[in-house]
């Protein structure tokens, strides 16, 4: 990327938003131009100097011209500004409206990273989808049934609009479950994997951080030899995820930028193999992930502003 990209953010007041903020003040080859919130409007932006958050529409966004724009918008409130945005655009969309659209690259970027490059409609995935597909997708071809994922995350993963998943003083000492069938990572990380999976997510009183641990029916036996080694394989010179003997812990993935996924075990008959993934759920669950997507995008080093 030889020339500097204009780059704004609609919905930076949120926690993704701030990540955003962060990340992009740090990077080499993008001036974060616009910085949106309502509520925020004409108070300085964090990080970046000189920024003020703005209250424009969709055309008034559009009309700035910028190189990109990363939507950290809450679900099904995008669409004008999808709508309004040009198609040289860069967009990639932080909420869940167009993780199941064949017309906008899915950017877990570990595994598309090819079709992301150069490409103008990225829909990044959500936190827990991500970590259950890394922790999936190295036993894919020798699945014998749907995974079972325990996840549980930091409440920084309900947003910003109160409600009992956020309500410290509601999870102090407590684990909440929720949304136990159907949850939409659970539909997510099923359409991408080709594969149906079991998700069970719960929030505890931690602000961030998220872990699953994945429940793996095989077709056929396995060693735990052959187990780790599929895992340490399939990442091999991925620089955002680390592999591991011992079992990770929840606080283990907060403030991390990648995935650290561990404690790889095999049942005494082979035939179901147990996998721990944790990350940040703001950082590669949201805001890092979106940074790579970007950067492939506009033709930066993957990295760049990451690590």
């Amino acid at each position: 990327m030889s020339e500097r990209r204009t780059v704004g953010i609609v919905g930076a007041r949120g926690h993704t938003g701030a990540e955003l903020l962060r990340i992009l003040a740090g990077h080499p080859g993008v001036e974060v131009a616009y910085a949106g919130s309502r509520e925020l409007a004409g108070r300085p932006a964090p990080h970046v100097e000189g920024l003020t958050y703005g209250d424009l529409g969709p055309e008034e966004v559009a009309d700035l011209g910028l190189s990109a724009v990363l939507l950290a918008l809450p679900n099904n409130v995008c669409g004008p500004f999808v709508a309004a945005l040009t198609a040289e655009t860069v967009i990639v969309d932080i909420s869940a409206d167009h993780r199941f659209d064949a017309d906008w690259v899915y950017g877990l970027t570990e595994v598309n990273r090819d079709k992301i490059v150069g490409a103008r409609r990225i829909a990044n995935p959500g936190c827990y989808a991500t970590a259950m597909q890394l922790a999936v997708r190295p036993f894919l071809d020798i699945l014998g049934g749907a995974p079972a994922v325990f996840g549980v995350s930091g409440y920084s993963g309900a947003g910003t609009a109160p409600s009992p998943k956020n309500d410290p003083k509601r999870l102090a000492d407590n684990l909440m479950p929720y949304a136990l069938a159907g949850h939409t990572h659970e539909r997510e990380a099923s359409r991408h994997l080709g594969r149906p999976v079991r998700f069970m997510p719960h929030v505890h009183p931690a602000f961030r951080g998220l872990l699953v641990t994945a429940s793996l029916p095989l077709a056929a036996p396995i060693t735990a030899d052959e187990a780790k080694a599929r895992v340490v394989g399939a990442y091999a010179g991925e620089a955002l995820i680390e592999v591991q003997d011992e079992i990770p812990e929840l606080r283990d993935g907060a403030g991390i930028p990648g995935t650290l996924i561990g404690g790889v075990s095999v049942s005494d008959d082979g035939h179901n193999v147990a996998v721990v993934a944790v990350e940040d759920n703001l950082l590669k669950g949201a805001a890092v992930q979106a940074v790579q997507n970007l950067n492939l995008a506009l033709g930066a080093p993957e990295l760049t502003a990451i690590l």
